[in-house]
């Protein structure tokens, strides 16, 4: 059986009559939308996250563009996040009429590089849109630092990044709101879309919750335009089932990916990703395969270009798509987050980010590979994964060695 990057079977063996019981309470129960079932868990989600409020909508780029309108965010604004991400991080914010403004990350933890923030600030900047990445906190004291400095709001994307925290603190916490995504490959994932805001202020979650149903603070009567972006009862009762089960899914990850710093760290041909703060949730384990100068001289014909880099003018991915395919035909399927970077795609090609305007985001999307990693993998799993890799990658293999 190969081994998948990602699989609920292990899970659900597990969880599954605790799952069958709470589905077919609401089932039974007709309430399907809002209820106790809900209100237990936005609750729940709420002291998980160490804030007295968490709101419940429909997915994580919901959760997203509740959240900017909600804070005032829009036409006119702009907002500074992060390229290297998934497109609806900066989807949310065109959503609300807003600019995103992309800024390069750090090469070493993939997140947004904090020290190039101020210089892409101008008159309009109204938000930071940090994003933690695979799972890995952003330092949001210095985010905050630099909010405070120029009065700016912060929200906080944490997506993939459910159960990790930043000097102690569950990421969520720490901006004026945390977005949170329960799509079913996520750290805590329904069994469908989900998503919630979390914060700490009592209006701004008053706000959110009217306009996630319509811009409607009592039945029939509404005072803005909102949207029904609601988290049924069926996907809370899931995640009911599943949210205290989190911190040990967190610290299984925790243990996976020490498990591939040990077995992979000696190999050059390839870069691990930083051990990262002791919050990381590891929703990603990453690796960076470097790519083929633009002659491919390394490469001696035995791998093919891709596509995307002469389409989008990126790197050369050639010995990470390489690779990837070996480690396919030797029954270990991997991934790859993100290979188009945002600034690059067609939707924001009248932002005029050109090839090479963010050098460090454009040469993550030709490298990086996401190996398997879930709570439930196998130690004989991973095994086979580390030993493909290692035989792909030892002296004398083709691309990679040359």
């Amino acid at each position: 059986m190969p081994v998948p990057p990602f699989s609920l079977e292990e899970q659900l063996r597990q969880l599954g009559d605790s799952l069958d019981q709470a589905v077919l309470q609401v089932l039974r129960s007709g309430q399907y939308i809002g209820g106790g079932v809900v209100t237990a868990f936005e609750a729940s989600f709420a002291e998980a996250c160490a804030v007295p409020h968490a709101i419940g909508c429909n997915s994580g780029t919901d959760a997203l563009i509740l959240a900017l309108r909600a804070l005032d965010i829009g036409p006119g604004d702009e907002v500074i996040t992060a390229s290297f991400s998934f497109f609806a991080t900066a989807e949310a914010i065109s959503a609300v009429g807003t600019t995103p403004v992309f800024v390069d990350v750090d090469p070493a933890s993939y997140l947004i590089d904090l020290d190039r923030i101020e210089a892409a600030l101008t008159p309009a900047t109204r938000a930071l849109l940090p994003v933690h990445l695979f799972g890995r906190p952003v330092d949001m004291e210095r985010i905050n630092a630099i909010a405070q400095r120029h009065g700016l709001r912060v929200i906080e994307d944490c997506a993939q990044a459910t159960g990790a925290s930043w000097a102690g603190r569950p990421v969520g916490s720490w901006g004026d709101a945390g977005c949170f995504s329960f799509f079913p490959t996520k750290n805590l994932g329904a069994a469908g879309d989900g998503g919630a805001v979390v914060c700490r202020d009592s209006t701004l979650a008053q706000r959110i919750r009217e306009l996630a149903v319509h811009g409607m603070p009592r039945r029939y009567l509404h005072t803005d335009l909102g949207y029904n972006s609601r988290l049924d009862a069926l996907q809370a009762a899931v995640l009911n089932v599943k949210l205290p089960h989190l911190p040990l899914w967190v610290e299984r990850r925790r243990r996976i990916a020490q498990r591939y710093r040990e077995a992979l760290g000696d190999l050059t041909a390839i870069q691990l990703a930083e051990a990262g703060p002791e919050g990381h949730s590891w929703n990603q384990f990453v690796v960076r395969v470097p790519g083929c100068p633009a002659n491919q001289a390394s490469c001696a014909g035995r791998c093919t270009p891709s596509s995307d880099s002469a389409t989008f003018g990126l790197p050369e991915a050639c010995c990470r798509d390489w690779l990837k395919q070996r480690l396919q035909d030797e029954g270990v399927i991997t991934i790859i987050y993100y290979p188009i970077p945002i600034h690059r795609q067609p939707a924001y090609a009248e932002l005029g980010y050109g090839p090479g305007s963010l050098p460090g985001t454009e040469r993550l999307c030709a490298e990086v590979l996401s190996l398997p990693i879930f709570p439930e993998l196998g130690d004989e799993q991973q095994e086979r994964v580390i030993t493909a890799l290692r035989q792909l990658v030892a002296a004398g293999s083709p691309v990679l060695a040359a």
